[in-house]
């Protein structure tokens, strides 16, 4: 029996130098290939071309990797018309060798709306993941908060990966009924409980040191410097001198990050490890005390639920989807965002507490890739079988550039 076609749309999804882009999407695709003939299309904002190739686990999707134009914070209101603008040729070209059934699209603005667009265009279904900063910040820009709307409008469902992304979405004008929240799921074969021991071995963290681990971009909205700040504090105090700080990622604050750590003398106690796989990532949680993410906003972030499969602890910020997998209190503790006496608390008597890694790995294993994908399929599957939407040859709005 024929598979159905299912065509993913994003800019999140890796390619050979950002294997680290996406990983979740790629994750997901793979699960999906099960029940779908899938092809992927990746533009990337910006303005001149690069040569990406795929992961050679995710050449079975073919990818095609475009460049779509973009204009940070001006472009607002056109942004999704250059997205549409650079998908239109390719997606052409592939429905003349792929007839796809139905599209999936992964970030909503300018990748979902740009979509919206050229589904009128050429009559298809569609589906949008909203993610997380997709919406807590693009939300509060007039201009992008009216064409999200509008779009998403047009999607047979949107798909939250919290349920405040589908509460942000429904009290802006999104119809509540073509809201869904579904989790990511997490690699259980990579990510999992390991002697911490060995694996401080390997990483070369010493035996006795206290390790706290921060996983993710160096932007604003993470908040690394405040981490930063709160472990030196912590430093300070006798029964805390062997604290060791390592951050995994990279992004525009890294050098301030490194700067901070020298001013505040702790240029050796705070160790930028750069961004590896995911079986690296693995490695740090399974060789760290405790894991802290101080963001300002966030949706469920993939490392919360990778670092429960590691039986690892969470500190994190009272933000986002957060408090909605991190249910019990052996799983770690909330603080107040951006308030660093709170984090140094908590950190400080997360640190002193005994884990339960075989309890806090139990719980992860409920969030699976499989049962993950499943609630796609449903969705997905409601989203083919409504009726068509009317076929318009050229339709003006979202998907012509101005």
């Amino acid at each position: 029996m024929q598979k159905p076609k299912l065509l993913f749309v994003s800019n999140l999804f890796p390619d050979h130098v950002e294997n680290y882009r996406g990983l979740d999407n790629a994750t997901l695709l793979h699960e999906l290939a099960e029940q779908y003939d899938i092809r992927v299309i990746s533009p990337r904002p910006g303005f001149l071309p690069r040569r990406r190739m795929s992961r050679d686990l995710d050449q079975i999707f073919e990818p095609v990797y475009l460049t779509a134009r973009y204009l940070p914070k001006i472009g607002s209101r056109i942004n999704h018309r250059f997205m549409a603008r650079a998908l239109r040729p390719a997606m052409k070209k592939l429905r003349r060798t792929f007839a796809f059934d139905v599209v999936l699209c992964s970030w909503v603005y300018p990748d979902g709306c740009a979509i919206a667009g050229l589904a009128r265009e050429m009559n298809f279904p569609f589906v949008v993941v909203a993610q997380g900063t997709d919406v807590h910040q693009y939300l509060l820009m007039p201009a992008r908060r009216c064409i999200i709307v509008e779009s998403m409008r047009e999607a047979k469902a949107v798909i939250t990966r919290s349920r405040e992304l589908a509460e942000m979405l429904g009290e802006a004008g999104v119809l509540r009924e073509r809201l869904h929240t579904v989790y990511n799921g997490v690699d259980f074969s990579t990510f999992r409980p390991a002697d911490i021991q060995v694996a401080r071995r390997e990483i070369g963290v010493p035996p006795d040191a206290r390790m706290v681990l921060f996983v993710g971009n160096f932007y604003e909205i993470k908040n690394p410097l405040l981490l930063v700040e709160a472990v030196a504090e912590l430093r300070r105090e006798p029964a805390l001198k062997n604290l060791l700080l390592v951050l995994l990622g990279g992004g525009p604050l890294e050098k301030k990050a490194r700067r901070l750590a020298v001013t505040l003398g702790q240029q050796k106690d705070v160790r930028f490890a750069g961004r590896t796989n995911a079986a690296g990532v693995a490695r740090y949680m399974q060789a760290a005390d405790l894991f802290c993410l101080p963001s300002r906003h966030e949706g469920v972030p993939n490392v919360v639920l990778e670092s429960f499969a590691c039986g690892l602890p969470l500190v994190a910020s009272h933000v986002g989807g957060i408090p909605e997998v991190l249910r019990h209190d052996f799983l770690g503790c909330l603080v107040v965002p951006n308030d660093r006496a709170a984090l140094v608390s908590a950190l400080r008597e997360r640190l002193q507490r005994p884990v339960d890694v075989d309890a806090i790995a139990a719980y992860a294993r409920g969030f699976s890739w499989g049962a993950a994908a499943a609630e796609y399929v449903a969705i997905i599957e409601r989203a083919r079988s409504k009726k068509p939407m009317t076929f318009v040859e050229s339709a003006p709005g979202l998907g012509e550039a101005e």
